[in-house]
C-alpha cells in the first residue's frame, strides 16, 4: 500500500462505531501503514495495530457490572466519569489483555494525540517500548477536561487530544500522507457548540493553565473549521470518509443495545464502503470519496 493515513476521531462511547469499522478491516487482514488516533480513537488505534479483533468492543460493551467503565460513583471517588484505572490498567493487563508484543513489533506507524496542558498544543506520541507508557499515553489522550484529572507523561500534564487536534488531517498531510481515510464518529453536518456555562467551569477549573483554557474555549471553532476542510476535501476526492449515517449515541451511553447497534453500524458502513475505499487507496483517481450520510 502506498503512503496512506488512517485517521480516527474520538468521541468516548461513540468510538464503538470505529471499532466496528476496524474489526471489519482486521477480519480481511487489511492494514494501513500509518494510523493516528485521538481520545477513544487512540484506544482503537492501538488495538488495530495490535491486530486484536473485538477488543475495543469488549472494553466498551459489557453486561458485567465489574467491567462497566462509566459510573457516577467514579466522579465522587476519582473525579472522573470513566473508571480510567479499569480501562487502562485492569483491562489491558488482566481482564481483556492487550497484545503488547504484536503492537511493539508492528511495522505500522502509530501516533496518539494528547493536549499539553502547559502549552495548550497537541503532542503526537509514538511509543514502542514501554507497556506502562503506551497505556498512560492512551489514558492521557482519553481524559476529557472536567470529567477526568490530568495525566502526567514524562512529568508533563496532559488531557484529551481532541481539545487541540480532534481530527488530525492537517498533521497527517504535513507528514507526507497525501491520501487519508478518516473514520468519524458523528453524522455528516455535525458542528460543535460551546455554552457559557461550560466556559465558566473551564475558566475556574483550569485558571492556572491559561493556554489550556484558550484551547478548550476555541475548540468548537477549530473543530468546525476542520470539518469544513474535510468536507471540502471530500468533494474534491482528496480524502475518503466513513461516518455514521443517520444514527448517533451519547458520548456517555451505557445502554448495551444502543452500543451494540452503533458497533454493528460501524461494521456495516465499512463493509458497504470497502470496495470504494480500496479504489480510492489503490488508484489515482480524482473523484468524490465519502461514505455515510451522503446518499
Amino acid at each position: 500500500m502506498q503512503k496512506v493515513g488512517l485517521i480516527l476521531e474520538g468521541g468516548a462511547q461513540r468510538g464503538v462505531f470505529t471499532s466496528g469499522a476496524l474489526d471489519y478491516l482486521m477480519e480481511l487482514n487489511y492494514w494501513f501503514p500509518y494510523v493516528i488516533g485521538v481520545s477513544c480513537g487512540a484506544c482503537n488505534a492501538v488495538d488495530y495495530v495490535a491486530k486484536q479483533i473485538g477488543r475495543t468492543k469488549d472494553c466498551i460493551i459489557t453486561t458485567e457490572k465489574a467491567y462497566r467503565s462509566i459510573s457516577f460513583k467514579n466522579v465522587v471517588k476519582n473525579r472522573s466519569l470513566f473508571d480510567m484505572d479499569l480501562i487502562f490498567e485492569k483491562f489491558p493487563n488482566q481482564y481483556i489483555p492487550f497484545d503488547y508484543n504484536t503492537y511493539f513489533s508492528s511495522e505500522i506507524r502509530c501516533e496518539l494525540v494528547a493536549i499539553n496542558c502547559l502549552t495548550g498544543k497537541a503532542t503526537y506520541f509514538e511509543e514502542r517500548r514501554s507497556k506502562s507508557r503506551v497505556m498512560n499515553i492512551c489514558r492521557a489522550s482519553s481524559s476529557m477536561p472536567i470529567f477526568a484529572p490530568m495525566v502526567y507523561v514524562d512529568g508533563v500534564p496532559y488531557l484529551d487530544g481532541g481539545m487541540a487536534d480532534s481530527i488530525p488531517i492537517v498533521h497527517s498531510m504535513q507528514n507526507g500522507y497525501r491520501k487519508n481515510v478518516i473514520i468519524l464518529t458523528k453524522p455528516k453536518g455535525y458542528r460543535k457548540k460551546f455554552s457559557p456555562a461550560e466556559a465558566r467551569v473551564v475558566r475556574t477549573m483550569y485558571r492556572n493553565y491559561p493556554n489550556l483554557v484558550n484551547s478548550i474555549l476555541t475548540r468548537p471553532q477549530v473543530y468546525n473549521r476542520t470539518m469544513d476542510l474535510i468536507e471540502d476535501l471530500e468533494r474534491r476526492g482528496h480524502v475518503f470518509v466513513i461516518r455514521p449515517n443517520g444514527i448517533d449515541i451519547h458520548k456517555a451511553e451505557r445502554n448495551v443495545e444502543k452500543l451494540t447497534a452503533f458497533y454493528n453500524h460501524g461494521y456495516e458502513q465499512m463493509e458497504e464502503c470497502f470496495e470504494k475505499m480500496k479504489e480510492y487507496v489503490d488508484l489515482d483517481k480524482n473523484k468524490r470519496n465519502d461514505c455515510g450520510g451522503s446518499k
